[in-house]
């Protein structure tokens, strides 16, 4: 039975974006277990609304067609991206530099974990090698992007069924990955006491954070150099593809390294406030909810239905591989201090789906004790930039191990 198509306008898609975002606040207020395990507004008004379209497409009612649904995601991500750089500043840039060669040593063994436990426990269960492969860390630690980007050039090798299966672990990871950060995040801190002397402040609403962005000069000044950030950012992808068009490198990257640049010649000259940079820090966040927002509500839920006993079994295997590798090995290697706690935070976000997941969870957790530039820094880094080459390599090898494991 075909199931009918209502399209959804740009401009009703975003207010429905809000809207969700609205009532994750409401739940959370009203629920406050969901608070206490740092479960993000966006998250669970985003997944709710995610399960209403799952059961309307599941019961032939209808199903949503998003317009330009790409389009408004990427202006949000690269704002983020945009802000993310525009945080660090020099001495944070100083501070970081041993933590990035950690975390990225990290992220490259976890990778590889993730794609030893697919490809060693599928084929156990009678899975296709390069199918198989397609739960670990090509859609984990890679995304829906890497999903769509490798899951056909497995199934081109011989993997019957890789393209499905990697987007359906993909969404699985993004949303498990939006659920278990937080109550991580909270049972390191509260084990470790690492929340002792701080002050606990009321949370700001979004409304709030809202209200900080119309507020004269800085405000306008903020928005500016953002928008200026990203254009930046695309020039700078432009000459890396003349200078080196063998090298991935995402136009989020770019705005991320633009946002530094304009960040390091602010604080040469002088011309940066403490006011600027906190609208900065609120447009990144409140574009940040409407990122993550805009992704769960647009999700096809019933993709996860047809996930056979074999992929479920690696997908769950997963999950508690992560916890146990940023709970004593993330957080271990890179301090065993808060901020290493919200790095570990962090990395649970990327390792089951995507950055802004990381972003999201580590806001919440934050937002519950205190703020962790480097945590800021370090991870949209290390997961948006040099994890997507590891990765890359990582994921191309195992590939070749899967095919010879066909003949």
């Amino acid at each position: 039975m075909e199931v009918p198509v209502i399209k959804i306008n740009m401009f009703v898609m975003m207010g429905i974006v809000v809207a969700v975002i609205y009532f994750g606040q409401w739940l959370r207020n009203k629920l406050p277990v969901l608070k206490k395990y740092c479960i993000p507004s966006a998250v669970v008004g985003g997944t709710l609304f995610a399960i209403l379209t799952c059961v309307l497409y599941m019961t032939g009612i209808c199903q949503f067609e998003w317009e330009n649904q790409s389009i408004m995601n990427n202006f949000f991500y690269n704002i983020f991206f945009a802000a993310s750089g525009m945080a660090a500043s020099l001495a944070l840039l100083k501070k970081g530099g041993k933590l990035v060669l950690i975390f990225t040593g990290l992220a490259w063994l976890l990778a590889i974990l993730q794609n030893a436990l697919a490809l060693g426990v599928g084929t156990a269960m009678g899975m296709n090698p390069l199918t198989a492969l397609m739960a670990g860390s090509t859609p984990l630690t890679g995304g829906h992007g890497n999903a769509a980007s490798f899951g056909p050039i497995a199934a081109e090798m011989g993997g019957t069924g890789a393209v499905e299966v990697a987007v359906a672990a993909a969404t699985f990871g993004l949303i498990s990955g939006c659920l278990i950060g937080g109550p991580i995040g909270r049972s390191i801190i509260r084990k470790k006491h690492l929340d002792q002397g701080y002050q606990e402040d009321r949370e700001e609403t979004l409304a709030e954070k809202a209200a900080h962005l119309f507020n004269g000069t800085e405000c306008r000044n903020a928005w500016f150099m953002l928008i200026v950030a990203c254009g930046i950012g695309q020039i700078l992808l432009e000459i890396r593809k003349i200078v080196l068009p063998g090298l991935n490198m995402p136009i989020h990257v770019m705005c991320m390294l633009a946002g530094i640049i304009i960040r390091l010649i602010m604080d040469k000259t002088g011309k940066g406030s403490d006011e600027f940079y906190e609208v900065i820090d609120n447009v990144g966040e409140i574009s940040l909810a409407l990122f993550v927002s805009l992704s769960i509500i647009t999700m096809k839920l019933w993709q996860l239905i047809d996930l056979a006993l074999p992929l479920l079994t690696i997908l769950f295997l997963q999950l508690i591989l992560i916890y146990l590798f940023v709970r004593f090995i993330t957080f271990n290697a890179c301090g065993r201090d808060y901020d290493a706690a919200i790095i570990a935070v962090g990395h649970t976000g990327f390792g089951l789906g995507a950055v802004p997941v990381s972003m999201a969870t580590m806001t919440s957790v934050c937002d519950q004790y205190y703020y962790s530039k480097l945590a800021y820094f370090v991870v949209p880094l290390i997961g948006g930039f040099i994890s997507n080459i590891t990765n890359a390599a990582t994921i191309t090898f195992f590939m070749n191990i899967a095919q010879g494991m066909l003949h």
